[in-house]
This record gives C-alpha cells, structure tokens and sequence, in this order.
C-alpha cells in the first residue's frame, strides 16, 4: 500500500505550467510594455522554472508538447 506521504514526496515536482493571460491584465514586470494579451510557458530546469513568453503572432513551442503547433491569434477570443 502508497500511502500519500510516499506519493506526494519533495522529489515530486511540476515540470511545466502554462499562464495565460488573454485580456493582457497582468503587470508589467510579467508581461512586458506594451501590456498585451501573454501566454508564458514555465519549465523547470535544475530546480528553477525558466519563463517563456509568446505574444499574439507567435507560434507556441512547448518541450513537453513538441507537436503542438498553436498561433495565439487563433487561440485567444477577439
């Protein structure tokens, strides 16, 4: 029997997440100047996330997905 201690152990991590920001609401010092709609992939590294961000006309690379072939403008709402 795994008991959730064993399960959710410290060498458990997250190895990317997504942020999206479609409305273009978050601050400056995570989305840039001009603010705009951001879609920022975060994937650990040793231990750190690097941030990757993508803007409308950008074409979205993900190392976890590496067929994913997404352009922000056909994603977001208008």
């Amino acid at each position: 029997m795994v008991t959730s201690s064993q399960f959710f152990s410290l060498e458990t991590f997250i190895n990317q997440y997504w942020i999206v920001d479609y409305q273009g609401l978050g601050g400056v010092a995570f989305i840039g100047k001009p603010k705009q709609p951001t879609f920022t992939i975060c994937q650990l590294i040793d231990e750190d996330y690097q941030q990757e961000q993508y803007r409308l006309t950008d074409v979205i690379v993900s190392p976890s997905l590496p067929s994913l072939q997404l352009c922000l403008n056909d994603i977001f709402p208008r």
